[in-house]
């Protein structure tokens, strides 16, 4: 897979707010359904294969591949390689089939607390492309219009793909029935997070908690294929630590993200015995320990990163830079960082004993050597038996594959109704 570079826009003037009528908001479907069109559906993503072979890989008999197959066909999101067939084969020619990867695109949108990523997909969850935009310091429905906007912008640049879904990723406390988001570090409350980009984009609309979606990835992107060190994913349970301006935690279980009523817990105030204040009024919670901001303040203070006003403001890459070319206050800040990411990583895999640990973000991702620093961390942490502890699959890109999956999520669990809701909303 081809990872095209973000471009960077500046932010269109601030709008008024969009006020319309309710458009729909659809919950994502972060799990693995039995739906029988979904299943052929995803066997296709991996490439051409022949219906005898996706029997065998769905667990589906002939005639319900070749039902779903037909449909899949009729409906454009499947097409077939007839230019794959054996040449002088006796008998009815077999002819493989895989997902149309031309035609459609769904929209994936992560709101981060300083960057949002916008981002276009095809069928087989490949990113085409996209763009990153500073995250409005606006109010909340102003801001959220911005970025609806931005999005519109730049789906618009591809005209020859029909848009399917829009999948909205962000932390805070989602609540994916409603499209509506507290975001306290953006000060959102009660945001109309999916209701505005539904109006503004007239698509359907998913939004998710965005570590869960990052799991969920893992999941929906990934399954059935190798990850770099040759394991392949296998039923069980996941755990989903990820860390990089905010941090989170996300579990699946059998197939499925695991989403709590009451939306998903939270891992930012674990106590890391450090003495940085957290603006709960206590010392030494864990985002406001290693969090991008409060690490990069850090490093100014103690004159590691230079000091610069806006609008070249330092940024975390100076200080990885800094390490890398051989600064030991620099080394020490990131290894301390990567000691209370291990640490912390060992307290939650202890407390849920998943049957494998993942690593994402750049917390984790953006120093190497402090990748195995928190490896070791790990290690001498935990107190139970060696884990299977992998880094994701995404490296650096886990925010736009959130956003990718929350805008395939609802097709790939039963992508015939999809297509339907689709094409009503438009």
């Amino acid at each position: 897979m081809t990872s095209p570079t973000l471009e960077r826009q500046s932010s269109p003037s601030r709008p008024r707010p969009v006020r319309s009528v309710p458009r729909p908001v659809v919950p994502p479907e972060l799990r693995i359904t039995d739906n029988p069109a979904a299943a052929v559906l995803r066997a296709a993503t991996r490439g051409p294969i022949f219906r005898d072979n996706a029997a065998q890989t769905t667990g589906l008999s002939i005639a319900t591949v070749n039902r779903q197959v037909s449909a899949l066909l009729s409906s454009g999101l499947l097409r077939e390689r007839a230019d794959l067939t054996a040449s002088g084969a006796v008998g009815r020619p077999r002819v493989p089939f895989e997902v149309e990867t031309d035609r459609f695109a769904t929209l994936g949108v992560h709101i981060g607390a300083n960057l949002t990523r916008i981002v276009a997909a095809d069928l087989s969850g490949r990113i085409l492309g996209g763009l990153e935009i500073a995250t409005p310091q606006a109010a909340q429905d102003a801001a959220i219009t911005i970025i609806a906007r931005s999005a519109k912008a730049f789906l618009d640049r591809l005209p020859r793909r029909r848009p399917l879904w829009v999948g909205v990723a962000l932390a805070g406390r989602v609540d994916p029935v409603a499209g509506v988001v507290d975001h306290p570090r953006l000060d959102w409350q009660s945001a109309p997070v999916g209701p505005i980009f539904a109006t503004v984009l007239d698509l359907p609309v998913s939004v998710a908690a965005h570590v869960e979606a990052m799991a969920a990835a893992e999941l929906l992107l990934t399954t059935g294929t190798p990850d770099r060190s040759g394991a392949q994913d296998r039923p069980g349970s996941s755990l989903y630590i990820y860390g990089r301006e905010t941090v989170g935690v996300a579990v699946t279980l059998h197939d499925r993200v695991y989403t709590p009523a009451n939306g998903p817990g939270s891992i930012a105030h674990l106590p890391t015995g450090s003495d940085i204040d957290c603006s709960c009024g206590r010392r030494g919670c864990l985002e406001a320990t290693v969090g991008e901001a409060a690490v990069l303040a850090r490093a100014v203070r103690a004159g590691i990163v230079p000091k610069r006003e806006a609008p070249r403001k330092p940024v975390i890459a100076e200080l990885y830079k800094a390490a890398e070319q051989g600064s030991a206050p620099a080394r020490d800040m990131l290894f301390e960082r990567a000691e209370i990411l291990g640490n912390t990583a060992a307290l939650v895999r202890d407390m849920f004993n998943p049957d494998r640990v993942v690593l994402g973000g750049q917390a984790f991702t953006g120093y190497r050597p402090g990748l195995e620093r928190v490896v070791q961390a790990f290690g001498r942490a935990t107190t139970l038996a060696p884990a299977d502890l992998r880094i994701s699959r995404f490296g650096g890109r886990v925010q736009e594959h959130a956003a990718a999956v929350t805008s395939l999520s609802v097709c790939y669990a039963d992508p015939l109704s999809a297509l339907r809701r689709a094409t009503r909303s438009r």
